[in-house]
């Protein structure tokens, strides 16, 4: 009798903490993605030596990303070469809403079009970033450059969010 009454107790406290969030579009569950766990494998995938990539942070990500410090965030990573002409920029967004989420790829998708109008100078640098995405999955949004890992990126951020059957 016991037993049984866990079981009854466990199944209700599962039903009552919703086994993940439901997002408004399709009412599929969105997953918690730890973003900072995503970036250190991206970075290991590339192959970057520990201090290559830098954080973007203060006065620097408003002149990047002007708004984006003004959007709710739950998570945000922010990267890019410390020192280096090639194309490695990689924002990966957890917004509080997905209306955050799309202000930010709104904002993200502006710096991929003045780079690739010629803020990136170089013809490579400007052709890594006419092929930079931003991708979004709900909540989560991320801007991805990469001159030589741009598929392999994509691809590590989307298997985050597929389903896991």
């Amino acid at each position: 009798m016991k037993k049984r009454a866990v079981w009854i107790l466990a199944a209700l406290l599962l039903l009552a903490s919703g086994c993940g969030r439901q997002r408004e579009e399709g009412g599929t569950e969105e997953s918690d993605v730890a973003l900072n766990t995503l970036y250190a494998g991206m970075e290991e995938s590339c192959g970057w030596e520990e201090g290559y990539m830098a954080d973007v942070e203060g006065e620097l990500l408003e002149g990047y990303y002007p708004g984006l410090s003004e959007i709710p965030a739950k998570q945000l990573v922010v990267k890019i070469p410390a020192m280096s002409s090639d194309v490695n920029e990689i924002v990966l967004m957890q917004g509080e809403t997905e209306e955050d989420a799309e202000s930010a790829a709104a904002i993200l998708q502006a710096r991929i079009d003045a780079q690739a109008e010629g803020g990136a100078w170089y013809p490579e640098s400007l052709e890594a970033w006419e092929k930079a995405q931003v991708l979004r999955e709900g909540t989560y949004v991320a801007l991805i450059a990469s001159g030589a890992h741009q598929e392999a990126l994509e691809e590590q951020f989307r298997l985050q969010f597929q389903s896991k059957e």
